[in-house]
C-alpha cells in the first residue's frame, strides 16, 4: 500500500523568511565559512584559466561511492549521498569512516538508488533533512521522498512524503532532484522512467515536477487543485529526466535542467502549470537515431530557455553569489556527465549571453555542483573514486 500524502498541516507552517530567521541564518552562515575554511585540502591543486578569471581546483575530499549531492551544515561540516546508499559525513575535512544510520529503505538499480540531499530551511533549529531516493516493492519501482532528523550521526523520525504513482519495473529515470523555494515548498522531480508518453499524462506523477509541504500535502497554489484532471501535487509535467534544480538568487525562482535524449538537454524556469513538451516537443532523437517526433515547438508547450545539441548530459547546476569571483557574479553554472566538464552560462533577463567550457580537458564525470557558504563552487565527481572538489581563485 502507497504511503499517505496527507500529514499534519501545522507540523510546518509556510512563511516568508522573516528578518530574525535571516539574522539567524547569517550568525549559522557565518559558523558553515569558517568550518569550511578550516578544511585541510589535499596537495592537489590545478590551475586553470577562464575567459572572466584563473581558479584553483582543490580537491576535499576523494575515496566516495559515485556521489550525488552535496549539503553544507551549519557547523561546517558537510553530507554526502553515494548513489550505493551511503549517507556519509565529511568532518574537519575527512571522510568521517561510518555512514550515516537510518538511511530509509531503498533500491540500487540501473540508474536508482539514494539521491538527491537538501536540508530543511530551518536545519539549524529542527536538523530536518529530505532524502530523494529508488524504492521497490511487489509492484515495481519508483521515486520516493522521506523526512528525517540528523541526530548524533543518525537519521531519526523517519517518514515517506512522497511516492510517485504509478510504479514501474524499469531501471531509469528516476530524476529526484529536489528544491525549497522562498515560501518553504519543496519542489520534487520524477523522471519518465523510460516511457514517454508518461510525460503528457497529468493523471501520472511521472515526467514532472511536484510541489509538496513539508509534510507532503500539495502546496496551495498547485494547477492540480483548480483542475480534476491534474495530480494535486504536480506542478509542471513534459520534463523527461530532470537531473539539476536550483533557486535563482534575485527571483526566487525555481530553474531546473534535464536531460534530453540523443540532443536536446534543456535549462528551464520552472512555472505552474507550464508543459514543457516531452516528448510531444524536443531538440533530440533518439538513441538509436531515429526521429522521436518532427516537433521543435508546439502551441501551449514552453521552449527550454537553452538547449544543448549534441548532448552534455548535465547534472547540477547553481548560480554564482559570493565574492571570490566578482566577474562571475549571477554566472550559472552547470556539470556534464557526459561530455565531463562544468559549463559557465551568463544570462540576461532570460537570454544566455555567453556559455564558456570549463574543465573540459580534466575528464572526470561531474554529478553536482553546489554554491558554497565560503563563496567557493563545489563539485562532486561521479566515480567509484568520487571526488569533492572546491573551486578557488587561482592566486
Amino acid at each position: 500500500m502507497a504511503p499517505p500524502r496527507q500529514g499534519s498541516r501545522d507540523w510546518f507552517k509556510p512563511r516568508r523568511l522573516a528578518v530574525p530567521l535571516l539574522r539567524h541564518l547569517t550568525v549559522a552562515t557565518s559558523l558553515v565559512v569558517a568550518g569550511l575554511l578550516s578544511f585541510g585540502c589535499s596537495a592537489e591543486r590545478q590551475l586553470f584559466s577562464s575567459d572572466k578569471t584563473d581558479f584553483q581546483l582543490k580537491t576535499v575530499v576523494q575515496g566516495l561511492e559515485h556521489p550525488w549531492s552535496l549539503a553544507f551544515l551549519p557547523d561546517g561540516s558537510m553530507l554526502v549521498t553515494e548513489r550505493d546508499g551511503r549517507l556519509r559525513i565529511i568532518r574537519n575535512g575527512e571522510l568521517v569512516p561510518e555512514p550515516v544510520r537510518g538511511v530509509p529503505e531503498h533500491v540500487v538499480a540501473g540508474q536508482g538508488g539514494l539521491l538527491d540531499m537538501v536540508l530543511h530551511p530551518e536545519f539549524t533549529d529542527n536538523r530536518t533533512l529530505f532524502l530523494s531516493y529508488a524504492h521497490r516493492n511487489d509492484d515495481g519501482m519508483t521515486t520516493r521522498v522521506a523526512r528525517a532528523t540528523l541526530s548524533d550521526d543518525q537519521l531519526e523520525n523517519v517518514a515517506v512524503i512522497f511516492e510517485a504513482l504509478p510504479r514501474s519495473g524499469t531501471s531509469r529515470h528516476f530524476a529526484g532532484r529536489m528544491a525549497f523555494d522562498a515560501d518553504g515548498f519543496l519542489y520534487v522531480a520524477v523522471g519518465d522512467r523510460g516511457n514517454r508518453p508518461r510525460a503528457q499524462d497529468t493523471a501520472d506523477d511521472a515526467g514532472g515536477v511536484h510541489r509538496i509541504t513539508i509534510a507532503g500535502d500539495p502546496a496551495p497554489g498547485n494547477p492540480g487543485l483548480q483542475d480534476d484532471d491534474i495530480r494535486d501535487t504536480l506542478f509542471t509535467w513534459g520534463n523527461r529526466n530532470i537531473q539539476g534544480m536550483t533557486v535563482h538568487p534575485d527571483t526566487g525562482e525555481v530553474w531546473s535542467h534535464e536531460h534530453g535524449p540523443r540532443g536536446g538537454d534543456e535549462i528551464n524556469i520552472l512555472r505552474a502549470g507550464t508543459n514543457y513538451g516531452w516528448p510531444e516537443i524536443t531538440y533530440g532523437i533518439a538513441y538509436s537515431g531515429a526521429e522521436i517526433t518532427p516537433y521543435t515547438e508546439k502551441p501551449g508547450m514552453a521552449q527550454p530557455l537553452h538547449h544543448w545539441d549534441p548532448s552534455i548530459a548535465p547534472s547540477g547546476m547553481a548560480f554564482y553569489s559570493g565574492s571570490l569571483f566578482p566577474d562571475w557574479q549571477g554566472d550559472l553554472f552547470v556539470g556534464a556527465l557526459k561530455l565531463q566538464k562544468l559549463v559557465r552560462l551568463r544570462i540576461r533577463n532570460e537570454q544566455v549571453m555567453e556559455e564558456e567550457d570549463l574543465l573540459a580537458d580534466h575528464g572526470e564525470r561531474i554529478r553536482d555542483v553546489r554554491m558554497g557558504p565560503d563563496g567557493a563552487l563545489w563539485l562532486l565527481t561521479d566515480d567509484s573514486d568520487g571526488k569533492i572538489y572546491r573551486i578557488v581563485p587561482g592566486q
